[in-house]
């Protein structure tokens, strides 16, 4: 008798974040004060520490439809039952459907994961490091600070691709599009599309910069 292939779909406790977006094995404080939400940590604190963090467009009003389920490693009670929690990004999911909204979201979700791929990717997340690296030295030189990036920068493709995406600031959904791509070499290829871009702005902003002084 052969047994039945495993379905990756599972329901989650779904927590929407304004312009938020967590990416596997990456860290997410959070301060929790609603009420619906300290009823979802109480619950899910007394079962797999697990619920999925969706990112909301403020300006549309939407809710992403792909998102990182979080884990939460450690938590702190506070009074009036707030919480500060940490959590750690694990799988990715999509929602396919809501079960309940009230008092909070659950969804039906199925884990992704990115495609399978044959080509080695190391030369392309060396060139991704470098220009992080680049850009670091940059802004450094730029705001005369003396600006290091963490010894412990993974350098696997599929884990720097997920720290150099969740490191960028200030762009949701650029970071919203790089979360749901399925594709390893497409996101570091994204990614340093971005940081050459990046690169390139700084580097005229330094010579800008070198010539005004040159000039005091």
């Amino acid at each position: 008798m052969t047994s039945s292939p495993k379905i990756a779909v599972r329901e989650l406790p779904l927590f929407p974040l304004p312009d938020v977006v967590l990416f596997p094995t990456r860290p997410l404080p959070l301060h929790i004060f609603e009420f619906r939400y300290r009823i979802m940590m109480n619950t899910i604190l007394n079962s797999d520490r697990r619920f999925g963090v969706l990112m909301v467009d403020p300006a549309k009003g939407t809710i992403a439809n792909v998102g990182c389920c979080a884990e939460v490693i450690h938590y702190q009670r506070l009074r009036d039952d707030r919480m500060k929690i940490l959590t750690l990004g694990q799988q990715r999911f999509r929602v396919l459907e809501y079960v309940r909204e009230k008092p909070y979201r659950v969804g039906l979700v199925e884990w992704i994961e990115d495609e399978p791929t044959h080509e080695d990717l190391r030369p392309l997340a060396q060139e991704v490091e470098q220009l992080l690296k680049d850009v670091v030295r940059l802004s450094g030189k730029l705001t005369e600070q003396n600006i290091e990036l963490p010894e412990d920068i993974p350098n696997l493709p599929v884990e720097l691709s997920y720290w150099v995406a969740s490191n960028l600031y200030g762009v949701a959904s650029e970071q919203q599009a790089l979360l749901e791509l399925q594709d390893t070499a497409a996101r570091l290829n994204r990614e340093a599309e971005i940081l050459t871009s990046t690169r390139s702005h700084l580097a005229a902003r330094t010579v800008l910069k070198d010539t005004f002084e040159s000039y005091r």
